[in-house]
């Protein structure tokens, strides 16, 4: 066993006893404790859950490597921006007023306020966008243990799933909810330490923010040497068109999760989420500011470390990662990533971009970079140990939400609101936990084959998040003449027409350009449009809400609480 596995091992093992004896003092016996945490959760420390929740794998593992290679610096900003804006969007525009209303998940709002058909197709939606992006996270998980313990992706995913059992069946969303405080304090000191480590070590500058202005221009200076566009310039990779799309499908999409909005019932009233949602943004600032020096620092080693050099004269980091599959040779016909070859016979491994005059051989995926960033840096053992223990509990509190949304879809917005009205706390709690424990088998297997790398999944989840709740929820809280057949189809045809355009965009169909070039992540703000247009178009033809759910609309909108929103709130019958 290397260092580095060593480290890591001891890492994973600490902090996953952290978790489980978070949990096992967490634990609950009724569904108030198992859905919202018993709704008193401290204002701080919702803020770091909330944080540690949304801020998934994609954020720690990918983020900074889409804004290096895949965005080559500016178009990478797409998801700094789509996810930061989204949560301010999520945090002002839509979080105080749910809560306000009182329900536990998406599904329970839009059962209460549309009706029991549209419930049903939330918690469809729900399940959707759950597991996909779920999926996400466990590839996540198996990638960390692929690379850091020498483990098969396969028995790496399968450790992540019996950990995430622990601790969500056993707690529900209280256990969860302290668990995540854990592991946001851990993923975020696994992604500071290292960056401050490395921006003092090539800028002499130890906060990152600033140290990276630094070496800009040498790096957009070695990218044109190579036959790169340079690092800062604007709409090379994505057009300008492209770039508005996916923002607006990860901003709007981000404040249509599931698994994020329903972290604003475990605070104890409505001012306390909104000081929830100001913590978060704070928490959350404290990596998304720093991933782009973390992008910029990476590429500038990377290139100084490998360009113009030999298979054997790579350095250590790259023949690690060589090994593992995720450096490779560029992709095939096929699809496939062969290993790197000299394939021109010059003796060197070309890294070059599309103005070159010779071939690029060299492809490294989007995941390392995060990963990778402490040995390319030459930081010690324990730092890449640490960062390892990051990146799983990124995916880990992530992971754990998501499933949680699942299970409640299933035991409180199908079990107990439609098949068994009558059920007991024991009832309802025994089916949400069998339902946690079926959704984890599931994650597990979208974790062995995910369909991209792990931001990419993640990106899909925003866009169907995006075209199927985010518009009858706005129009559900803000307009009160929203109908439940208009809010129903709304998100049926959004659901559906974006879930079709991803499918139909993969690969293997051959249609990866799209229509009018865009992307599968981009268009997600599209099928919100027609979802839209739908909701309101129905709305104009169908019943009109009932007078009492129409002043109740009209009266979550303002401070206070009326008698009208107290009696809704205590599942009084409204008169």
């Amino acid at each position: 066993m290397t260092d580095i596995q060593l480290w890591t091992l001891v890492f994973a093992v600490i902090t996953f006893s952290i978790y489980i004896g978070i949990a096992y003092r967490s634990r609950v016996s009724d569904t108030a404790g198992f859905y919202v945490a018993g709704g008193g959760i401290p204002a701080y420390a919702n803020g770091a859950a909330i944080a540690a929740d949304w801020m998934s794998a994609a954020s720690f593992i990918s983020l900074a490597g889409i804004v290096a290679f895949a965005g080559n610096g500016y178009a990478g900003s797409v998801y700094l921006m789509g996810w930061t804006g989204g949560y301010v969007l999520l945090a002002l525009l839509l979080a105080p007023y749910l809560r306000k209303f009182g329900k536990y998940t998406i599904p329970d709002f839009v059962g209460d306020r549309y009706n029991e058909t549209a419930r049903l197709v939330a918690v469809v939606a729900a399940i959707v966008v759950s597991f996909v992006y779920v999926a996400g996270q466990m590839a996540g998980v198996g990638l960390v243990f692929t690379r850091f313990l020498n483990v098969n992706t396969t028995t790496g995913v399968v450790i992540g799933m019996a950990i995430v059992f622990f601790y969500a069946v056993l707690g529900g969303m209280k256990g969860i909810t302290w668990t995540q405080v854990a592991q946001y304090t851990v993923l975020i000191i696994a992604y500071l330490i290292p960056a401050v480590a490395v921006s003092a070590k090539v800028t002499g500058v130890p906060l990152p923010q600033i140290g990276f202005g630094r070496i800009l221009d040498e790096l957009n200076g070695l990218q044109q040497d190579l036959g790169f566009a340079q690092y800062t310039e604007a709409f090379t990779q994505t057009s300008r068109m492209n770039m508005v799309l996916i923002t607006a499908a990860l901003m709007f999409g981000t404040a249509g999760l599931p698994h994020v909005i329903v972290r604003f019932y475990t605070a104890k009233s409505v001012r306390a989420a909104r000081f929830s949602a100001l913590w978060a943004l704070f928490f959350i600032s404290l990596l998304y500011t720093t991933a782009p020096s973390v992008a910029a620092f990476s590429k500038l080693q990377i290139i100084n470390d490998v360009s113009g050099k030999s298979l054997a004269d790579m350095p250590g980091w790259f023949n690690t990662w060589a090994q593992v599959g995720l450096i490779s040779g560029p992709k095939a016909a096929d699809g496939s990533l062969p290993p790197v070859t000299d394939l021109n016979g010059d003796g060197v491994i070309n890294f070059t971009g599309a103005t070159s005059q010779t071939a690029n051989e060299l492809f490294i995926n989007n995941d390392i970079i995060v990963l990778a960033s402490p040995e390319i840096g030459g930081l010690p053992a324990p730092i890449v140990g640490l960062v390892a223990a990051g990146a799983l509990a990124a995916a880990l509190s992530t992971a754990s939400g998501l499933l949680l949304v699942i299970s409640s879809s299933v035991a409180n917005d199908v079990y107990y609101k439609k098949i068994n009205p009558a059920a007991s706390e024991k009832q309802q709690l025994l089916v949400g936990r069998i339902a946690m424990g079926a959704a984890i088998v599931v994650a597990g297997y979208l974790g062995i084959n995910p369909p991209g790398f792990v931001a990419q999944v993640v990106a899909l989840a925003f866009g169907l998040a995006a075209a199927s709740f985010f518009p009858v929820l706005v129009l559900g809280i803000f307009w009160k003449n929203c109908t439940a057949k208009g809010a129903m189809w709304g998100m049926i045809t959004g659901l559906v027409v974006t879930m079709a355009y991803m499918v139909w965009t993969i690969d293997i169909y051959g249609n990866s350009d799209g229509i009018w070039g865009i992307p599968e992540t981009g268009f997600g703000t599209v099928g919100m449009i027609i979802n839209f247009v739908v909701t309101i178009a129905v709305s104009q033809f169908t019943e009109k809400p009932s007078p009492i759910m129409q002043e109740l609309v009209e009266e979550i909108r303002y401070p206070g609480r009326t008698k009208l929103v107290a009696a809704h709130l205590k599942g009084e019958e409204l008169h």
